[in-house]
């Protein structure tokens, strides 16, 4: 005779199991947010439009929810309205910059390239070429990334240009200190105003810049060393911990002024002080090959950030952290299409009730919105 089958007692225990598995301290295992897809979000989009990549998506102060696109990746048959002569009764590429409110709706746009900055925008179908990442800083200055292009714009907030850091296609490597190399993750400090960027792409390296004339502060690689171009190695799971960055990709700093690095190829976080002192790091699936692990860092909007939201654009998924010792408590999402699903997530934003908003680099293309139960 067959024992009687236990209820299903949902994803909650699940991730509470997960909790006590990674040694959780019990105080926290009630804490541990549980996260459900809002398939309503976003609402479509106007005037026929369609968006390609979603590189990037960021949550000012007032809970807007900035995103850029690249709509080079966009291809004729979507592109049909556009064509000469038409093809098809959709569609128009999409803004470079949309904002949109927490139901969905557009609520702001912003094109480029404009008077006074370059912003190389693609000119083919297919290009990976245009902005990358999006910051809302506490004077409500914006400030986009463009990595394959080596240089970041400062805009006010009516979208006039008031900024460049970096020269467009000039790369002099990790230790020069006017031009940049595949810039990446944006934050503003709100007490010193200085740019941190996690200049990644193409050098290896974090570099801060005073955010109002954009001089030079200073810079780190891996372990708040000096980093060496020439001794960058592909990952090897098998091998020592590397000691220099592979591709520093998202950048976010702590209320209590620690500097979360994600080192994507190295499939690690590390943690740094504001002068760039090394405090620890955490290794995660170091089994993972391909693109590595940690996209991008957000924090829970609690008042310790109580937790670190890890995207993990390689394995799919978004990973919860406890932040006080970098343990893995919780995770959501897979490999898919539907709703709930990643196509390489690559981005995250987190509003001020603790809903987070992810975007994805790759075929799926997708915003989507998950809701704390």
């Amino acid at each position: 005779m067959n024992a009687p089958q236990k209820p299903y007692v949902g994803a909650t225990v699940l991730l509470i199991s997960a909790a006590i598995a990674a040694c959780v301290p019990a105080s926290a295992l009630a804490q541990v947010p549980v996260f459900e897809v809002d398939a309503t979000w976003p609402k479509p989009l106007p005037n026929n439009w369609i968006a390609g990549l979603t590189l990037g998506v960021h949550v000012d102060s007032n809970d807007q929810i900035w995103v850029v696109q690249n709509f080079g990746t966009l291809g004729r048959i979507e592109l049909g309205a556009i064509q000469d002569p038409p093809i098809a009764e959709c569609c128009v590429p999409a803004p470079a910059v949309m904002v949109f409110d927490t139901d969905g709706n557009v609520v702001k746009t912003w094109e480029g390239p404009g008077e006074g900055y370059v912003w190389p925008l693609p000119t083919e179908p297919g290009s990976a070429d245009g902005v990358h990442n999006v910051f809302v800083d506490h004077n409500d200055f914006v400030w986009v990334s463009t990595h394959s292009h080596h240089n970041i714009n400062k805009f006010a907030p009516d979208g006039s240009h008031v900024l460049t850091i970096g020269d467009p296609d000039r790369n002099g490597g990790s230790n020069d200190t006017s031009l940049l190399g595949g810039p990446a993750g944006l934050y503003v400090h709100p007490r010193t105003n200085e740019l941190y960027v996690s200049d990644g792409y193409v050098n290896h390296r974090v570099i801060v810049f005073d955010a109002e004339t954009g001089e030079y502060k200073r810079h780190w690689g891996a372990y708040g060393e000096r980093p060496d171009d020439s001794a960058v190695r592909p990952y090897d799971p098998d091998a020592p911990v590397a000691r220099q960055f592979s591709n520093v990709h998202g950048l976010n700093v702590s209320r209590d002024d620690l500097v979360y690095v994600a080192d994507r190829g190295n499939n690690r976080i590390q943690v740094f002080t504001l002068s760039g002192e090394f405090v620890t790091e955490k290794i995660i699936a170091p089994r993972t090959l391909g693109s590595g692990v940690p996209f991008d860092i957000e924090f829970s909007p609690d008042p310790e950030q109580t937790f670190l939201y890890v995207a993990d654009g390689t394995n799919m998924k978004v990973r919860i952290l406890q932040r006080d010792n970098l343990e893995i408590v919780g995770e959501f999402g897979r490999a898919g299409r539907q709703a709930g699903q990643f196509t390489r997530v690559h981005s995250l934003g987190v509003d001020s009730r603790g809903n987070i908003y992810t975007a994805e680099a790759a075929d799926g293309r997708r915003l989507q919105k998950f809701t704390p139960r």
